[in-house]
């Protein structure tokens, strides 16, 4: 297939994305030329020649993926969107490249630029969420069918992409589950920001993918013609593929070529007048000849009849599995869903178990899997201590992706990312779990669905002290604080089975932000023993318990410590002291309530006390700087669970001596 007209050449194409790159990153006075230039001639074989794509319909469901995984080299990925006709990068919008509210932030944003797939910069945070994407796709495939769902993934990795250790843990797991749909365009221009590359990395990336179960191939990444065939070979693996793709940083520029200079620096007026005489590009800044312009226009085009046949295709479906891609695709939760959380809820309230909130997250997996088929779980090879593996969930294997479980293995940083790509590559929530004391190993990735506002629900057990005997290591104290901390992820921490239910309905529901649910590993008693309809945890903050009559104290808790503010309400009410009960399952959604509720749930006790088995801080929103707090200052220790807590302090009896003590110091009136 031709990538241009016969009059205009690659080299003239791929110039265009050079010379829009360095014209962009000057303007900016900020920006990574080098990456678009030595990379110019990949892109222009892979857009012109394989990625199937329509800039009328950015979201076509059957679309290939591009993630520009390097994404300091965001004026490559802007460059061709424009350059192809997406409506939304006009020519003003590269000029404002870094510019506040411009489409062309520093490096690519989901949600913000049609065309960019995923967020990327953090390096290796773009392949390992591709290795999602591809997961997605063959999920999805095994589901609706080939004719519905048929689509490559394509990434454009760098040197420092390969280096982060989450690259491991994504092409290990690709490989294990042969996504032959996985293309990996490996942009070697062995440089990185110090300097030759060999100053840091010696290892043969090859070799690495093939021991991984990849298919391997090494090209001159500015002969095009050697790039497709490499590209055309690919696409006929069963196995993922890794295409190095021999490349010179800042191609075209006199005397930065090839060097670290260009990598994350403005030419300089000077440089690209000598790119442009060694290019043989002769147009003005930001200006491209009509022929060139027209050339990628026409390629812009390329793929829209297989958009039009996809179209013909789905509407000739079979009425109900139309029908269910399209609610797939849509994120809509079906009403058998909230039945199913009223089931769950109903069963607790009833029969009152005394279960760890891990477990009984089981038990509204098994009412909410069957309820939601989009729903696909997982574990960082903790399945039987996370309990998010149901008994009809069968697991999903390189031979069969029609399962609905997924043993990512001891790789929690790929699995998260892994997440954020079934859920950007859409008809998927994702769910995993591991520990929450492996949240950090996690966190980059979670932090990266938070900017996206991706639905993806990790469940993190061993949530406290609680955990017991494994000690420090696995004691989480100050997750729970650093979790709280990050913008637009929603932490719950259930209190029982009916709280715990509610999190998993308020997890499922938001489509716009990722969630925490932090769970027990020891049995806490049922503390919600009514039924409500409601979903109260969908304040963040309700009271539980009352006072009798005005209350002096006021004890806010969390979790598995709601069942010891009870019981210290109840000591203090036997010493003539009122005390009322605040469960606070998710700090993020009492934020987001008025301040008129907010109010009412604080109260005006003069005495507030807060506990957590965890560190204090958050904790002072609820009950000031004057407040009592018990829980955690330092790390665990290895012990039976309750001796840890009798040990840290962390007792009713502990609540109830800082309430009084609090109660004592108070002013007399």
């Amino acid at each position: 297939m031709n990538d241009s007209s016969p009059q205009v050449s690659h080299r003239q194409m791929a110039n265009a994305i050079r010379a829009l790159a360095m014209d962009a990153v000057e303007t900016a006075k900020s920006g990574h030329p080098g990456l678009p230039m030595g990379a110019a001639d990949i892109a222009t074989v892979l857009f012109t020649r394989f990625l199937k794509f329509d800039p009328a319909a950015p979201d076509w469901p059957d679309r290939d993926r591009f993630v520009l995984s390097a994404g300091h080299g965001s004026m490559l990925l802007y460059a061709v969107l424009h350059l192809l006709g997406y409506e939304q990068m006009s020519i003003e919008q590269i000029r404002n490249f870094r510019q506040l509210g411009s489409a062309t932030p520093g490096h690519p944003e989901f949600g913000h630029t049609a065309g960019v797939e995923t967020t990327t910069g953090p390096l290796g945070q773009g392949i390992a969420t591709a290795v999602g994407m591809a997961m997605g796709e063959r999920l999805m495939a095994a589901r609706f069918g080939d004719d519905l769902v048929s689509h490559h993934t394509y990434v454009l990795a760098s040197d420092g992409d390969l280096m982060e250790g989450i690259s491991h843990e994504a092409i290990s797991f690709a490989g294990h589950l042969g996504l032959g749909k996985l293309i990996v365009l490996f942009d070697d221009n062995q440089i990185t920001i110090d300097g030759p590359l060999g100053l840091s990395e010696s290892g043969d990336q090859l070799a690495r993918f093939e021991a991984a179960g990849w298919d391997t191939a090494s090209v001159d990444g500015h002969d095009p013609d050697a790039v497709a065939t490499a590209i055309a070979e690919a696409q006929s693996s069963q196995r993922p593929s890794l295409i190095a793709c021999r490349t010179t940083i800042g191609y075209g520029a006199p005397t930065k070529a090839g060097t670290a200079g260009v990598h994350g620096a403005p030419l300089g007026a000077e440089e690209i007048l000598g790119a442009r005489k060694e290019l043989g590009w002769d147009a003005e800044t930001f200006e491209l000849p009509a022929d060139v312009r027209d050339a990628w226009r026409i390629a812009g085009l390329r793929s829209g009849h297989a958009r039009r046949d996809w179209k013909e295709r789905l509407a000739a479906a079979e009425p109900e599995l139309r029908g269910a891609f399209e609610r797939a695709l849509s994120g809509e939760i079906p009403g058998e869903f909230d039945k199913a959380i009223t089931t769950a809820k109903l069963h607790f309230a009833t029969e009152r178990p005394s279960v760890a909130t891990r477990k009984a997250s089981e038990t509204v997996l098994t009412g909410i899997v069957p309820a939601l088929p989009t729903m696909v779980g997982g574990s960082a090879d903790l399945t039987g201590s996370n309990n998010t593996r149901t008994a009809d969930t069968a697991p999903i294997t390189a031979e069969d992706f029609s399962g609905r479980f997924i043993h990512y293995g001891v790789r929690e940083h790929g699995m998260a990312a892994a997440m954020n790509g079934m859920a950007l590559h859409g008809g998927i929530v994702p769910y995993s779990g591991t520990f929450l004391a492996f949240a950090d190993y996690c966190r980059p990735a979670i932090r990266i669905a938070a900017l996206m506002g991706q639905r993806v629900i990790h469940v993190m057990t061993h949530d406290s002290i609680g955990l017991g005997e494994d000690g420090p290591t696995h004691q989480p104290v100050e997750h729970l604080a650093s979790l709280r901390a990050m913008p637009n992820l929603n932490v719950f921490r259930p209190a029982d089975g009916v709280e715990t239910a509610e999190c998993w309905q308020l997890a499922v529901a938001d489509r716009n932000s990722p969630s925490v649910i932090a769970l027990t590993r020891q049995n806490l008693a049922t503390v919600r023993t009514e039924h409500s309809d409601e979903n109260l945890c969908a304040r963040g903050a309700y009271v539980l318990r009352e006072a009798n009559g005005n209350a002096e104290v006021s004890i806010f808790a969390s979790g598995s410590e709601v069942e010891i503010a009870l019981a210290a309400a109840e000591a203090l009410r036997e010493e003539n002291i009122s005390a009322r009960v605040v469960s606070v399952p998710c700090f993020e959604l009492f934020e987001a309530q008025p301040e008129s509720y907010q109010s009412i749930v604080l109260g005006d006790a003069p005495v507030r006390v807060g506990i957590e088995a965890a560190v204090r801080m958050g904790w002072d929103r609820f009950i000031g700087t004057d407040g009592a707090f018990i829980g955690m200052t330092g790390f665990g220790a290895s012990a039976p669970y309750k001796d840890l807590y009798t040990h840290f302090g962390i007792t009713a009896d502990a609540v109830v001596a800082a309430a009084k003590a609090k109660l004592a110091s108070l002013p007399n009136d």
